[in-house]
């Protein structure tokens, strides 16, 4: 299934999904995967834990950040394409980043793991047959939500991270 088949466009995280390409779910999310293995390791290094402006989020936070968030719609992917039938609660992505505290770790190691969390977000789309990629929950602004729609919102969210990165630091 592609991005086009996704049936309603879920309000908000639509930015992210269209950032993707209208290619298949699993395309997309490889894709997303070989983006990951060919960051600039050495340019993120030499920046550090520098920020572009007061408040914002070392590219070590916003890795950090890709990783949480995985995490989390990995686990709405779950519980929809398992009939959960719970409304999916918000999260406090500044209360994870600042409580990470990315910053102690390296480079290198948050973007291993966050390469292993893409290919265990791949794993699990793979399981899935085309009944569960249709089926939806509600989000917390209680609005519905397909799985296959979150497999594009993995994708389209590290792509739109990523572009702040190449703007606002380099």
């Amino acid at each position: 299934m592609k991005k086009s088949d996704i049936q309603q466009m879920p309000e908000y995280f639509d930015r992210y999904i269209h950032k993707t390409d209208d290619v298949t779910y699993l395309e997309a999310l490889e894709i997303s995967l070989k983006e990951l293995e060919n960051l600039p390791i050495e340019k993120y290094n030499n920046i550090g834990n520098h920020v572009y402006a007061p408040g914002k989020w070392t590219i070590k936070d916003i890795l950090q950040h890709l990783i949480d968030t995985e995490r989390v719609f990995s686990y709405r992917v779950t519980a929809f394409a398992r009939i959960d039938g719970q409304k999916m609660l918000l999260f406090d992505e500044d209360s994870y980043a600042k409580n990470a505290d990315a910053n102690h770790r390296n480079i290198e190691d948050i973007v291993e793991e966050l390469i292993l969390l893409r290919k265990s977000s791949i794993a699990q789309f793979r399981s899935f047959t085309a009944e569960m990629l249709m089926r939806s929950g509600r989000t917390f602004n209680d609005k519905e939500c397909s799985v296959l729609s979150l497999a594009f919102m993995i994708a389209g969210h590290q792509r739109w991270h990523m572009q702040v990165v190449n703007e606002k630091y380099f």
